[in-house]
């Protein structure tokens, strides 16, 4: 609710109450901004500003015997991705593993009319804290997204904000043309470059974040200063310089970008050059994409590529029939000095076999050219048991076929609850042939 709206009832209350017209009113109700600007959720209103606020908190929990030594991973290709649970370390009374997470932000917009379009302010505030314990002993904490290869200072934990930060805080202005500057996120387009497949993704693709990227480094987001146009016909194009705020070599990434949404079409091209500040690109990249959707059928295609000659594309295609849906999948990553190309695909089946039940079938396979092959099968039912509760059941296999091969099964149960009001939360249990178990719990409510 509107904090002005509580405002205007109650002086139309006592308007009404001492006998004022509901006419003498108009003169507070045209002050709204936030009406004029067309903008809703959460805001409060002055005379020439809308203030919107947004948030969310998101907790994580787990609990078991999911890691060992940290070498016998179950499958040890080196595009394993989340497949990291391992078997237990066999020393009773110091085998448990555990971790939790609190990760919370709250966001401000402060909106206003101008001769160029709306002007923002905007600050995200967030605050990020992960406290892990390995053989039940106590982890420091994992790398420092806020200050790269930094991990928390003594003292600490796993708090990797080191407190509330300013997460964000940039002005932005305009409308079909959109200027930023601040700290502020990437314009980089990494989109229409994930797999279609159920319940699992592809190798490469989970490894990294579920899409296909370069392999150089190249630091984004920061201090920023970016332009976006809206050119017309469902064409953006953008220009931006980031990471302004780093040292020698790596000082400042440009970034420019040409995308289209349209008829069913969505496609992007990005090219990323890093450490221009002093004159010289240490590196530069190029990630593109493109979805068509005609009908029934689906088509994506992907591609990023470095200076290094390091190439990783995607391809994946579904069709959605009257009570079932086919999937498949193909990518392939070229490592120069790392033994040669990686190749490896999916396919999936997904059936409503009732309503509110869905069973999936899926699976996938990796060739790394410097190691190990990968392979995963899996069957999962899904039931919406009620509007708020789903359950859902998992087994699966997976193998390698490395000097010393691992072969395990697995068994997962989960129930989803979504009560409304934003509030959402899980319970998931996996147990592993091999003796690994673990326990996962998680809540999240946003709002805005």
């Amino acid at each position: 609710m509107k904090i002005r709206s509580l405002l205007l009832g109650s002086v139309a209350a006592a308007g009404l109450a001492s006998g004022v017209h509901a006419a003498d009113l108009g003169v507070l109700t045209s002050l709204d901004v936030c009406d004029a600007l067309g903008l809703a959720g959460l805001t409060i209103s002055s005379d020439t500003n809308c203030l919107q606020i947004t948030g969310e908190v998101k907790y994580e929990f787990h609990w078991g015997d999911y890691k060992g030594d940290g070498v016998t991973n179950l499958v040890t290709t080196t595009q394993a991705g989340a497949f990291t649970i391992v078997d237990n370390d066999g020393v009773p009374g110091t085998e448990l593993d555990w971790y939790s997470k609190v990760e919370a932000y709250l966001k401000f917009v402060g909106t206003a009319d101008s001769d160029f379009g709306p002007a923002r302010a905007v600050i995200k505030i967030k605050d990020l804290q992960e406290w892990e314990t390995q053989n039940e002993v106590f982890i420091p904490g994992k790398d420092n997204p806020y200050t790269p290869a930094v991990d928390p200072l003594p003292g600490t934990g796993g708090d990797h904000t080191f407190g509330p930060i300013f997460d964000e805080a940039y002005v932005q202005i305009g409308d079909a043309t959109l200027i930023s500057a601040g700290r502020k996120g990437s314009i980089i387009q990494k989109g229409d470059d994930e797999d279609f497949l159920a319940i699992v993704d592809l190798f490469n693709a989970e490894k990294v974040d579920n899409g296909v990227k370069w392999s150089v480094d190249l630091p984004d987001g920061g201090h920023v200063i970016q332009v976006e146009s809206t050119i017309g016909d469902g064409v953006v194009v953008g220009l931006g310089l980031e990471n302004l705020q780093a040292t020698a070599p790596t000082a400042g990434t440009a970034v420019g970008y040409i995308s289209y949404a349209g008829d069913g079409i969505t496609a992007h091209i990005t090219g990323i050059a890093g450490g221009v500040l002093d004159g010289t690109i240490d590196h530069f990249a190029v990630h593109a994409g493109f979805t068509g959707t005609f009908d029934m059928f689906k088509i994506r295609a992907a591609v990023a590529a470095d200076e290094t000659g390091y190439w990783n594309a995607l391809a994946t295609a579904s069709a959605t029939f009257d009570i079932f849906t086919l999937a498949v999948a193909g990518e392939a990553a070229n490592k120069p000095g790392a033994g040669g190309t990686d190749f490896g695909f999916g396919a999936s089946a997904s059936v409503e076999v009732s309503d509110g039940v869905t069973f999936n079938l899926a699976g996938r396979y990796y060739n790394d050219a410097a190691g190990p092959d990968g392979l995963h099968l899996a069957a999962q039912i899904v039931a919406a048991v009620t509007e708020t509760i789903t359950l859902t059941g998992e087994v699966g296999w997976f193998s390698n076929n490395a000097v010393a091969p691992v072969s395990t099964f697995y068994g997962a149960a989960t129930i989803d609850w979504a009560p409304g009001g934003g509030f959402t939360s899980s319970l998931k249990g996996e147990a592993y042939s091999n003796g690994a178990y673990k326990a996962t719990f998680k809540a999240a409510k946003s709002f805005e």
